[in-house]
């Protein structure tokens, strides 16, 4: 095979608007093993792949790109950024690569490159857009514990066309020219932390693919007493337009130099490797000149994160998938045209909570996290997501203690079960389920109800005893999961069989009644054991049910303490007011007496206090510890500060100034 004239190459430093330099160079621009920032020509001196390379650029007039104009500062400077190929994203991985199957450069060395497309299928495990935003908010709470106090997410204009893109913005600690390298490649996770939501090293990139086409992050980092910024490019148009059959990934870092109080470039790994980045860049990004780039940083601070994801997907009839009109203070989804009109009854449930976070941003960013720190804050296009308690919205509710079944652990999670405020007039239910304070599936159809036994009772619990699928929009289907399922569905039946009169359904659930030779102790007086009580005074003191094998059931009502169980006999029409029901207490020779049901309440309410005790402390102690973090940072920047000033004078003195 012939010899390529280097010179020439080196002369012409972009072609097809990519990276074509000689082989020691590829060796510095290789990351390590299973990174997905590959080369895009390997071996310079195989000319059939650069033939091929040519002859594609001049077959497609769309290919040839001229020499981009320099701004002042002496980068490329470009007005050309084509829209994608296919702009609705279930199609957009069918486009034509006539170079990917003629290419050899996948031979050429001992390892295997990632294809393009790869990006779009790895995309696809995200069916709903909103899971992929809860993807890239992760990342912004796991940088809490590195000083993150706000997220925001908010629609802006793409410069080049006034499209709408999506910014996600953070002032957590940031990324350095390594980290955000790890960032934007393929299943590299640097997240140690028992409590951290990312794990697998593929959200950034399913996320912000499964968005729009192509996503640009600027980070700003303080390690090791030095400044540093880092701007990345994640096109998938750049990829598929120039027909690449690898993912090529351009980045280029800066650094601040104290002297003249200013980032200035940083070649690691060579000037023309900068030029050839930022060129690609300029020509891909939403910004056509360098100037506009480092603008991006202005509201960055020291530290944070700002990702953008433009070209957004439209649907099947050219419309965008994201509605940004409908509300100014929110992101919805665009609801399909021949949308069926809904009767009164229907439009409470879909009004609910439960049915809106499906289409609404702002009303599923409430409920995403069990628990926010009260000195974090998330916004919604300039307005504050007001934190939204799915158990504050439950009544008659009763908690229950289930133990999985893991070996070596003694793991116990309390599950909050109850109906609706709004029950029974919303067809909604199920469970809520949390991993590590994220939510995995919103309102969960444990059963399938028949009858309405189940209708309007919902749950909720953290499970960190079970895995996330790599999508967080579901568990891994193992065994203990599958137990999990079950006892979700005995809790939602038990529950509602014993509380059903409650809100006006017809009580079911007979239990064998008691003999009557056995002494009763419901209260410190005897009394006859069927008994008729107002409703609304079963609504004030709801059951408990039976306990169930590997549970223990954590009412919160009287009759918690008083040891018995009922049993309802009401009519159908529990509802209205007056109406009552008929209770039938099961005697228990180890029943307590009144005064020892009052002793146990006190000392339940006295424990409960004591825990939100804890709670407020906990919180407090996090707060300090984030501030304290602040106070060393920007300690921290100072000393680095007065070094650069020391390192200047000293520069001075040696020139005799």
């Amino acid at each position: 095979m012939g010899e390529v004239d280097m010179n020439h190459v080196k002369s012409e430093p972009r072609l097809n608007g990519t990276l074509i330099q000689h082989e020691e160079f590829h060796e510095s621009y290789l990351a390590p093993p299973g990174w997905d920032v590959l080369p895009i020509i390997q071996d310079c001196k195989d000319t059939k792949i650069l033939n091929t390379l040519s002859t594609a650029q001049n077959s497609n007039g769309w290919l040839v790109q001229p020499q981009s104009p320099t701004d002042d500062d002496g980068f490329y400077a470009s007005s050309i950024c084509p829209a994608p190929l296919c702009r609705q994203f279930w199609k957009a991985g069918n486009y034509e690569d006539p170079l990917a199957s003629r290419s050899k450069v996948q031979n050429s060395k001992n390892y295997l490159h990632v294809h393009p497309k790869f990006l779009h299928s790895n995309a696809t495990s995200h069916k709903w857009a909103f899971g992929a935003i809860a993807e890239l908010l992760d990342n912004a709470i796991d940088e809490i514990q590195n000083g993150a106090s706000f997220v925001i997410v908010d629609k802006i204009s793409n410069p080049r066309d006034g499209s709408p893109a999506l910014l996600f913005q953070d002032d957590g600690g940031g990324m350095g020219p390594e980290a955000i390298r790890r960032c934007m490649s393929f299943g590299f996770s640097d997240k140690e932390s028992k409590t951290a939501i990312g794990r697998y090293g593929n959200g950034f990139k399913t996320s912000t693919m499964r968005l729009g086409s192509d996503a640009i992050v600027f980070s700003r980092n303080v390690g090791n007493r030095t400044f540093t910024q880092s701007i990345g490019l994640l096109s998938y148009t750049y990829l598929s337009r120039t027909g690449l059959d690898r993912i090529v990934v351009p980045m280029v870092d800066y650094e601040f130099n104290g002297s003249t109080d200013t980032y200035e470039p940083l070649y690691r790994f060579g000037q023309e490797h900068y030029r050839s980045n930022i060129s690609i860049i300029l020509q891909w990004s939403p910004y056509s000149t360098e100037a506009e780039l480092m603008k991006q940083f202005d509201d960055l601070g020291s530290h944070g994160t700002k990702v953008i994801v433009y070209n957004l997907w439209l649907t099947d009839d050219g419309k965008l998938e994201f509605d940004f009109e409908s509300d100014s203070q929110d992101i919805r989804l665009r609801a399909p045209d021949d949308s069926k009109k809904l009767s009164s009854k229907m439009m409470i449930s879909e009004d609910h909570i439960g049915s809106q976070y499906r289409y609404s941003l702002r009303v599923y960013m409430s409920i995403l996290y069990l628990h926010i720190p009260p000195n974090f804050s998330i916004k919604l296009r300039g307005k504050d997501v007001e934190h939204h308690r799915i158990a504050c919205d439950l009544k008659y509710p009763e908690f229950i203690m289930y133990r999985p079944q893991t070996a070596g652990t003694k793991e116990e999670v309390l599950t909050t079960i109850g109906f609706l405020k709004e029950a029974p007039h919303v067809y909604l239910h199920g469970f809520n389920v949390y991993h590590k304070n994220r939510l995995i599936l919103p309102f969960w159809h444990v059963v399938s109800y028949s009858d309405s036994r189940g209708r309007g009772v919902v749950g909720i619990l953290e499970a960190n005893f079970v895995e996330p699928t790599h999508n967080k929009q579901d568990f891994e289907r193992t065994s203990l999961f599958q137990k999990l399922e079950t006892r979700l569905k005995e809790m939602t039946w038990e529950y509602w069989d014993y509380h059903c009169g409650l809100i006006g359904y017809q009580v079911k659930k007979k239990l064998p009644a008691s003999s009557p030779s056995e002494p009763t102790s419901y209260s410190s007086k005897s009394f006859n054991p069927l008994v008729r009580l107002p409703a609304k005074q079963l609504a004030h003191n709801a059951p408990s049910s039976i306990p169930q094998q590997g549970t223990k059931r954590l009412p919160g009502d009287v009759l918690c303490a008083l040891g018995t169980k009922r049993q309802y006999k009401g009519g159908s029409n529990t509802n209205n007011a007056g109406n009552s029901l008929q209770v039938q207490p099961i005697t228990s020779s180890k029943a307590l007496n009144r005064q020892e049901a009052l002793e146990l309440m006190q000392e339940t309410k006295k424990l409960k206090e004591k825990c939100l005790e804890h709670e407020k402390s906990e919180e407090e102690l996090n707060y300090k510890v984030i501030r304290l973090r602040k106070e060393l940072e920007e300690a921290q920047q100072e000393y680095a500060n007065m070094y650069a000033e020391l390192q200047a004078l000293e520069v001075k003195s040696e020139k005799g100034v």
